[in-house]
């Protein structure tokens, strides 16, 4: 199979978490700004989910240039990926309807968790099917961002149940963290 192929669908399922998502926002019943008030929590966990699969689509993009053949390996870790993606709306759903409540809050990280570990796990894939010369093995050099993110995750579900606006910050600066794209596979690519 063609990595054009795999982008695609993995493009479609992005779509659709993003639609989902946004079905799930409810329209105020008033006019004023008192009737959008309880709504704002939902408003903010859609926000940044939004932002987060954003740039889960933007670094699957950059990562999907870097590959030079999809294994069986490749599409399995893509598929546990959107997996976890596909659990966003039901975490940000759940997160915002609860006002970012502790059980709700750290159940968002964990899925935040797993997503990146997704990642990483589909990284490897690609860098395993590249051959130890691959491309993205060259360009992902330390990798800071993915082993910091994880650590930042772990330390905010834990917080979810101390303060969980320390939790949602910490959801905050991952998702800041991460959104440039990923310069390191552009310049290995040659993307400006």
């Amino acid at each position: 199979m063609g990595k054009g192929r795999l982008e695609a669908f993995s493009d479609g399922v992005m779509a659709i978490i993003i639609t989902i998502m946004v079905l799930e926002l409810k329209v105020p019943h008033g006019s004023d700004l008192a009737a959008v008030r309880p709504l704002l929590p939902s408003f903010l966990s859609y926000a940044l989910s939004f932002i987060y699969v954003g740039i889960y689509w933007n670094n699957h993009h950059h990562l999907l240039q870097t590959a030079e053949k999809v294994s069986g390996g490749v599409l399995w870790a893509n598929l546990n990926l959107l997996f976890w993606l596909s659990l966003f709306p039901f975490a940000t759903g759940w997160m915002g309807e609860n006002h970012f409540e502790p059980l709700p809050s750290a159940t968002y990280g964990f899925v935040l968790l797993m997503a990146a570990i997704a990642y990483y796990v589909l990284q490897r894939c690609i860098i395993s099917a590249g051959g130890p010369q691959s491309l993205l093995q060259r360009a992902l050099g330390a990798d800071w961002k993915g082993k910091l993110s994880p650590l930042i995750y772990i330390a905010a579900i834990a917080a979810s149940f101390l303060t969980h606006w320390v939790a949602q910050a910490l959801y905050v600066v991952v998702a800041l963290l991460w959104l440039v794209p990923d310069r390191r596979i552009e310049r290995a690519v040659g993307v400006d």
